[in-house]
């Protein structure tokens, strides 16, 4: 995207914006190629929460790959499509670095990151009554008693245990996540398939969700269209815009140093489940206030009770699929738990996003990444085993 205009050849493809090679340039400049809205800060009357540093060198720590090779931390962030990697331990910033033009004030896309800091903000409307936790979703979305989601429980959307029917296959563009991609502005409809009865917005696709293949409470199934319901009740309780929400009660309170930003669909409904935009500072913030309990400057900025339910609450259910990532894990209001007899808990974005919140290891860690693929299990398994490499020479 160099010169003005930029040729034809280097211009982003709207309906490949997230592929290879063109994501490297577009997931740090959504509100580019996107319509955004944004999640203030409150820069203009509070003073920002200051990482505190002492940085280590921590690039030639080896560590064994999942294929059994032996490789170090910078061999790693070269080889995984890394934009930025921050790590805190012990309540300061060890190391920090940046990649791929990217700097500290530059905003990344999130993905699925997203989910963790919406289900966080809403958090605090469920400490406040405004959503019942254990209540029926269509109490607060009455019009989707006609939907699949009829009888399942808020609960059930966070831990994504709802029976609806979804298709999360992101290679396939008529997928339900293919169609969610048009829905919420993110694509245009694809030319070669009749999309002439496909929803216009994500609203309209909740609506359209009828079919109900497995009970309620009965099975762990990720779909990305559940955090997407958690954001409507949201908006439908405080009766404010979805980043509106997260800017007065997660945002701001953790003294971000940058607003962020999130995308937004016709009807400038927001984009819950994955389209948040955050500088890499700002996603460690939200890290390390996880791992601190909630709390930022001595303030309990999120209930302790939600920290403890995402650490230790019930674990029961999970799937094939995410064994593949976490052979012991699971997961629990919007986060992946890493090991179900630890409290390490992970946010998990496509292309290789990662916030890492270990108690075990008093460490944060946070990767910020342009995969040139949705999932890859190698680059993920490695990335982990990274992590645990630079806990376990930080503890020494």
């Amino acid at each position: 995207m160099q010169g003005s205009p930029p040729p034809v050849e280097q211009q982003v493809p709207s309906i490949d914006w997230d592929r290879p090679p063109w994501n490297r340039w577009t997931f740090q400049r959504m509100s580019q190629i996107l319509p955004t809205a944004p999640i203030y800060n409150a820069r203009l009357h509070s003073p920002i929460n200051e990482l505190k540093a002492e940085h280590q060198s921590i690039g030639d720590t080896t560590f064994t790959r999942a294929d059994g090779v032996e490789s170090t931390i910078d061999q790693l962030l070269d080889d995984t499509y890394t934009d930025g990697f921050l790590v805190i331990h012990s309540g300061k910033v060890v190391h920090e670095s940046y990649y791929n033009s990217m700097h500290p004030q530059s905003l990344h896309l999130g993905q699925s990151v997203s989910k963790s800091i919406v289900a966080t903000t809403a958090s605090a409307l469920f400490d406040q009554g405004l959503i019942n936790i254990d209540s029926l979703v269509t109490d607060y979305l009455p019009e989707l008693t006609a939907t699949a989601w009829n009888g399942a429980t808020v609960q059930q959307v966070l831990d994504m245990t709802t029976g609806v029917r979804f298709g999360e296959t992101y290679d396939r563009r008529d997928s339900d996540i293919g169609k969610t991609d048009v829905a919420c502005g993110w694509k245009p409809p694809p030319e070669d398939i009749d999309t002439s009865q496909w929803p216009s917005t994500v609203w309209d696709q909740l609506l359209t969700l009828t079919d109900k293949e497995a009970e309620h409470g009965s099975r762990f199934l990720y779909r990305s269209i559940e955090t997407e319901v958690l954001g409507f009740m949201m908006e439908r309780v405080t009766g404010q815009r979805l980043p509106d929400v997260i800017s007065n009660y997660l945002w701001k309170p953790l003294g971000t140093e940058e607003h962020a930003n999130i995308t937004v669909d016709r009807l400038g409904c927001s984009t819950a489940s994955g389209g948040i935009s955050a500088s890499l500072r700002d996603y460690a913030r939200f890290g390390k206030m996880l791992l601190d309990n909630g709390r930022v400057n001595g303030k309990q900025i999120v209930p302790r009770w939600w920290i403890d339910d995402i650490r230790g609450g019930s674990h029961g259910l999970f799937s094939k699929e995410g064994e593949e990532f976490f052979a012991n894990g699971c997961y629990r209001n919007q986060f992946w738990i890493e090991n179900k007899d630890k409290s390490t808990h992970v946010c998990l974005g496509v292309f290789g996003q990662f916030i890492y919140v270990s108690p075990e290891y008093n460490m944060v860690a946070v990767k910020l990444s342009t995969w040139p693929d949705f999932i890859n299990r190698e680059f993920n398994h490695d990335t982990i085993r990274a992590f645990h490499a630079i806990a376990k020479k930080l503890n020494t």
